[in-house]
């Protein structure tokens, strides 16, 4: 019987409930719980196992580009950052309400990685995530006109709930990467978050993306609904995490 058993939730694929059943039988602890005891066990543990390999897939799929998390961050007050802000975003609430966050700083200040452990943490709360560097992104969304694939890829990107826009206005924006801005940002405007990463001040981007009628376009329907974390100070890509490997931490 209690092989039938195993052999039906692997069927079911309850590998969560399977791990648990064999360790209870192997520890003969069946016969000290009551049937509600067992149960709730067996549930918890496919709860936790379906929950740990979703959490997996969205973090796989974020393509984040620092394995960093709300819990490393450490603050000192020269990098002019409120902590209670930060604290106040991990709970995902501007998710939630489709609001948007604008980091910038000089290049090393650490706006990438704040992003990705807002992003992490926005896996952590179940959200879906893309990261892009946006060199690279516009390049590939016109790739993607040119073989037919652009709307299957804007669709998947307006389905995303939070999307990481990386090194914004490293180069002044040609007409079709503006419009593809804007495209993006109308799909997401008061439906989903998006995060722009930024060397530049905000009053000058009018001149990096260009044509005056997009750009005030652009700027209206991210800076209207964002929270502006302005990191200062100089390059922290020198500083290495206690656990040995070369990704940078964090000072804010």
């Amino acid at each position: 019987m209690r092989n039938a058993t195993i052999e039906k939730m692997k069927t079911m694929k309850l590998t969560g409930m399977i791990r648990i059943y064999q360790t209870l039988y192997e520890n003969s602890t069946f016969s000290k719980m009551t049937i509600d005891e067992a149960l709730a066990g067996m549930i918890d543990a496919e709860w936790d196992e379906r929950y740990n390999r979703r959490l997996a897939g969205l973090i796989k799929r974020a393509k984040l580009r620092f394995q960093a998390s709300i819990e490393q961050l450490n603050y000192e007050k020269k990098r002019g950052i409120d902590k209670g802000l930060i604290l106040r975003l991990s709970g995902c609430e501007w998710i939630r309400e489709a609001k948007n966050i604008i980091v910038t700083g000089k290049t090393g200040a650490g706006k990438s990685y704040l992003a990705c452990a807002l992003g992490h943490q926005a896996c952590l709360n179940n959200y879906t995530v893309r990261y892009f560097n946006c060199l690279k992104f516009f390049d590939g969304l016109k790739f993607a006109k040119a073989d037919g694939t652009y709307y299957k890829k804007m669709n998947k990107i307006k389905k995303t709930n939070l999307v990481i826009l990386d090194d914004f206005g490293m180069q002044v924006m040609d007409t079709p990467s503006r419009l593809m801005l804007l495209e993006l940002l109308e799909d997401r405007y008061e439906n989903a978050a998006v995060i722009i990463l930024t060397q530049l001040p905000i009053d000058k981007w009018f001149d990096i993306i260009g044509d005056p009628t997009i750009a005030d376009a652009i700027c209206d329907r991210i800076i209207h609904k964002a929270y502006t974390i302005n990191i200062k100070g100089g390059s922290m890509r020198k500083f290495i995490n206690n656990s040995g490997n070369k990704e940078p931490l964090l000072v804010l």
